[in-house]
């Protein structure tokens, strides 16, 4: 576990102070000065397992190298509280990273969460940085081969598996009825495809949605298009950034085109497509994910009354705008 690096962070991104700017920016292995303080809180948040009453821990579990594990610390105190439902997560631009989107991830499994994000652990600046291992800023060591949509599936299998193995420290801790896929941008459409699996509760797309008619799927996710949201059997919600997102209107279009399962949307304003993900606890995104799959996997009824009612949560928070239908 990497208990103290962000303290080596802070070190050496003051010493890039006296460097140009931009030789900062194409190095992207440790933040720009102006991001220093923001990296060093949302490590702290992270490395203290998040704010839920789980404190959570990312690691690499043998039986799944091709995927990144966070789940709580103490995997018996959250087991007594109720077994844990399972989270597939994929990654923005279908990298093949699972520690991409650590911080907010870390915040999910701290409420008591097994989730398996795509991708074994990469390197630490993916954490912080916008910029995707495909940039051509990017050491070619650090590359990796884009992920597809069926790991999702293999997380899923993985998790169930290890509910029922006798020597496992999962066994009997999970809660195999109790599942649900999501995924940012290009991983987000991976959890599309990944939703049409009936072991499946519910699906959250995050800065997503998918392409009009006629467009070619993008390779690694599935296959995902407007047919793909006909295959859809759990309520759905997508949230996004404002119409600045790229992915603002495919999500409005597929709002329009799914009639057959109940849907939430929202986008907050002022948020782009990178959303709120790297900033420290992950940002307001956080609270929307943690609440959602609390009302959606155990069945909490106060945290549904962030997305359900006349007066819910999001939909009298000035930053929000939401839409509904099916409910």
């Amino acid at each position: 576990m990497k208990s103290t690096h962000w303290l080596r962070y802070v070190l050496t991104a003051l010493c890039l102070v006296a460097a140009s700017k931009g030789m900062a920016q194409t190095l992207r292995e440790t933040p720009p000065p102006e991001l220093v303080e923001r990296v060093a809180a949302a490590e702290a948040a992270a490395e203290r397992g998040g704010a839920g009453p789980f404190p959570a821990v990312m690691l690499d579990e043998p039986g799944l190298p091709t995927h990144t594990v966070y789940r709580p610390a103490d995997l018996a105190a959250a087991a007594s509280r109720g077994a844990l439902p399972i989270i597939a997560w994929g990654n923005g631009a279908c990298v093949n990273y699972g520690n991409r989107f650590r911080y907010f991830l870390t915040e999910i499994a701290s409420q008591g969460y097994l989730v398996l994000a795509i991708g074994p652990i990469g390197p630490v600046w993916l954490e912080w940085n916008t910029q995707a291992p495909g940039d051509p800023n990017v050491r070619p060591e650090d590359r990796a081969a884009p992920s597809h949509a069926e790991q999702l599936i293999d997380a899923i299998d993985w998790a169930l598996a290890e509910n029922q193995r006798a020597d496992s420290v999962y066994f009997g801790r999970l809660d195999a009825t109790q599942v649900a896929v999501m995924g940012m941008s290009c991983g987000g459409l991976q959890a599309i495809a990944a939703a049409a699996d009936p072991r499946v509760k519910t699906l959250m797309v995050w800065n997503s949605g998918t392409f009009p008619e006629g467009t070619k799927p993008l390779a690694g996710t599935g296959e995902a298009s407007k047919a793909s949201l006909t295959l859809l059997h759990t309520p759905v919600a997508y949230i996004t950034g404002d119409a600045s997102d790229i992915a603002f209107d495919n999500a409005n279009d597929d709002y329009a085109a799914i009639s057959a399962v109940p849907i939430f949307r929202a986008w907050q304003l002022g948020i782009g497509h990178s959303g709120t993900y790297r900033e420290p606890a992950g940002g307001s995104f956080t609270p929307v994910g943690v609440n959602w799959l609390d009302w959606q996997l155990k069945g909490d009824q106060h945290a549904g009354r962030m997305f359900s009612g006349e007066t819910c949560g999001l939909c009298t928070d000035e930053r929000w705008v939401v839409m509904r239908k099916g409910w």
